[in-house]
């Protein structure tokens, strides 16, 4: 309760002290007057007059009082110039930073807590660009000093910072002013003080930390381009490479903006997620849950069936999906859109030269002023001594190594937890696979709610999958017949398998493209800026090869971003938004989420108020005999604000973009509530989790007068 009453306090005093001038004129001719009283106690005293006035400016700045004009005036005339001019400029940036410190202390924190998660991107850009802005402000005051002081004690700029940017950047219009106090008699009026040349001569002041900035990244962009040569004229606008999500999205908006744009790609068109990935993964998962659905037909009133599966035909219609999707992504329709699309294999030979290596044996060159790198991802095989001796499959392997088989795998291990081993795992084991899911961490899905973990957990082993958690994976053999052994807090354990998947995680593509000659920092992703710009400004990255999130709709989000910025960059960039960034899990039940989880919430120590909605209670569910999972929505505590949400049930992947539209366009839960559901739907989900929050919220004493009121009424 500290700060509030000192808050409390401090406001107070600031309003006696306004009370009490009330009745003062404020002009120059009661300046003058006070002055004559002032000019005599300054020959007596000059020592002790100069240090009064000096106290008297820094408490009037602290204070915020509207007297720094009068008494700048007043140095000028009392003091003369030069000594004028010391006193005001330390006093003023004194006063000001302990008004800043005051602001900082009593209320930054209350400030940042109602700004939540907000507060970070202010804090980086002022972090950044703090001292310019306070410089440019400072020079021309669109914000009053004043207000501008206590506005910054709210940031995190630091407080030497502050001081001598304000100290600097006030010296100017402090020197106008006390000047004008030395000619204070000669003055009929303030508009004679500034004249509009001087007006303007500030605004260029101010103007120049910005454009001694642009000289600066001029400056580096130079630097980073020398020792090549730029060619005269480029022969494309674009050159992308990879034709995945992101580099298909990105050639598609340099074509529909006219520019002359060429797509390479040394693969198949459609890249990972058409062909190795999403579509052929949820293709199976579908003929999977009909399986599932067959044997379970009496929870629907009907008799359970055995389902036959000839395996192969099932892979036969994954191909067919693919193959029905494909014309979406193709060669054909992307030269249609008027995109140059060449199979082969390219690299950077300099930063605005590809070298394509065609599928025909041909090699050509290309100039082009600008580059999107989005050769996406592989999935990456642990360092485990006999895996290669076991032919491992991998999410892009097994739908061409199993394709013929009659019979899905009869035991089949699965190395690995997340997303990507889970949804295999239950669609194999739904297909009549002994399926034994090996993971290190101690529960499936790390990234997901403890609660979310448990109940696919509970779900994959009523399907039939044995779950192993916190097993580390110590080697693999193939006598007698395969095997991989593993290893727990008990011992070891040895598992027999005839086939194994190996989903632990994929990796960026960043070798043969020529990041290495160019000296482009790669990691696990290649080094991107905000703008997804790389080492070079005019070569860029996005999708799973830039990271941080490898989800095809974000690679298709980033791409956007890429593909503007290389094409008028030089005009105007745009930073990467990630601020909503949903994602889903498409085991039974669905796993979708967007924002802060709950355990996020704890580790990074942001308060939430958490709701939750069974989906046993929603209508639609029980009709579908489908009533198991929930909705969870965190907030800002006491508001409706929406930091995150997680659906764990059938169709989550759909129903989680009501709350990530509400988050992208800051609706809050009782917008959600305001708007009217088809009955008897899935996404009435969304709305009774918003019914739930709002029901916590309502005031008991408000019910309490509806009460009497209501029987007021009744007589």
């Amino acid at each position: 309760m500290k700060k509030p009453v000192l808050l409390l306090l401090f406001a107070a005093l600031v309003a006696v002290l306004l009370w009490l001038l009330r009745g003062q004129d404020l002009d120059l001719a009661a300046l003058r007057a006070h002055l004559g009283r002032f000019a005599e106690l300054r020959e007596a005293r000059p020592v002790a007059t100069a240090g009064l006035f000096f106290l008297g400016y820094v408490a009037v700045t602290a204070l915020s009082l509207p007297l720094a004009l009068w008494m700048t005036l007043a140095a000028g005339a009392l003091f003369g110039f030069w000594q004028g001019l010391a006193l005001v400029s330390f006093a003023s940036a004194i006063g000001a930073t302990l008004a800043f410190l005051t602001a900082r202390y009593l209320a930054r924190d209350w400030v940042r807590a109602r700004l939540g998660r907000r507060a970070d991107g202010l804090d980086a850009g002022l972090a950044r660009d703090g001292a310019f802005y306070l410089f440019s402000l400072r020079l021309v005051p669109v914000v009053p000093f004043f207000a501008l002081n206590l506005l910054m004690g709210l940031t995190p700029v630091p407080v030497w910072t502050f001081y001598w940017v304000s100290q600097l950047g006030m010296l100017a219009g402090t020197a106008v002013y006390v000047n004008a106090g030395t000619k204070l008699a000669a003055l009929d009026s303030l508009s004679g003080i500034v004249s509009a040349p001087m007006l303007a001569s500030f605004a260029a002041l101010a103007l120049f930390p910005w454009a001694a900035r642009g000289a600066i990244g001029l400056w580096r962009r130079r630097r980073v381009y020398a020792g090549w040569t730029r060619p005269q004229r480029f022969e494309r606008n674009l050159v992308v490479i990879g034709a995945g999500a992101a580099g298909l999205v990105a050639a598609y908006i340099a074509a529909a903006a006219k520019a002359r744009v060429t797509l390479v790609e040394a693969g198949e068109m459609g890249g990972d997620c058409l062909n190795y990935g999403c579509v052929p993964s949820k293709a199976l998962i579908r003929s999977a849950d009909l399986a599932h659905r067959m044997r379970h037909a009496s929870d629907w009133g009907l008799a359970d069936a055995a389902p036959e599966i000839p395996f192969d035909q099932v892979m036969e219609r994954v191909h067919r999906v693919i193959s029905q999707i494909a014309p979406h992504d193709s060669v054909e329709r992307y030269t249609g859109l008027g995109v140059e699309v060449i199979k082969g294999h390219a690299r950077l030979v300099d930063p605005w030269t590809i070298e394509i290596a065609g599928a025909d044996g041909t090699t050509r060159e290309l100039t082009t002023r600008a580059t999107v790198i989005a050769t996406g991802a592989r999935p990456v095989l642990p360092p485990l001594p006999g895996l290669e001796d076991v032919a491992p499959l991998t999410s892009d392997t097994l739908w061409e190594g199993l394709r013929h088989r009659p019979e899905a795998p009869r035991r089949l291990a699965v190395l690995g937890g997340g997303p990507i081993g889970c949804e295999l795992a239950q669609a194999f084991a739904r297909l009549g696979s002994e399926v034994t899911q090996i993971e290190m961490a101690p529960r499936l899905m790390i990234r997901e709610d403890p609660e979310v973990s448990a109940l696919v957990t509970a779900a994959m082993e009523a399907d039939g999958v044995r779950v192993l958690t916190g097993r580390r994976a110590v080697c693999c053999g193939t006598e007698p017949g395969k095997w991989i052994e593993v290893a727990h807090e008990d011992g070891t354990e040895r598992i027999a398998f005839d086939e194994i998947i190996v989903a632990t995680g994929r990796g960026a593509r960043l070798t043969g493209f020529g990041l290495e000659e160019l000296g482009i920092p790669a990691g696990r992703t290649i080094e991107t800026n905000a703008y997804l710009e790389t080492r070079y400004p005019n070569i860029l990255a996005a999708g799973d090869v830039a990271g941080p999130y490898q989800f095809t709709h974000a690679a298709s989000h980033q791409a956007w971003y890429a593909g503007v910025n290389a094409l008028f960059g030089g005009l105007k960039r745009f930073k990467a938004d990630y601020r909503v960034i949903p994602w889903a899990t498409f085991t039974s039940p669905e796993v979708a989420r967007v924002g802060l989880s709950e355990t996020e919430a704890a580790e990074q120590g942001i308060p939430v108020e958490v709701t939750r909605y069974d989906l046993a209670e929603l209508d639609r569910a029980i009709a579908d005999s489908a009533a198991r999972g929930f909705v969870k929505v965190l907030t800002v505590p006491g508001k409706d604000r929406i930091l995150g949400a997680v659906i764990v049930g059938e169709h989550a992947g759909e129903l989680i973009a009501e709350f990530v539209t509400a988050m992208k366009h800051g609706l809050g839960l009782g917008k959600i509530l305001g708007t009217i559901h088809i009955y008897p739907t899935w996404t009435e989900a969304g709305k009774a989790a918003a019914g739930t929050w709002r029901r916590g919220h309502v005031d008991p004493r408000a019910l309490a007068l509806l009460e009497r009121f209501h029987r007021w009424r009744r007589g």
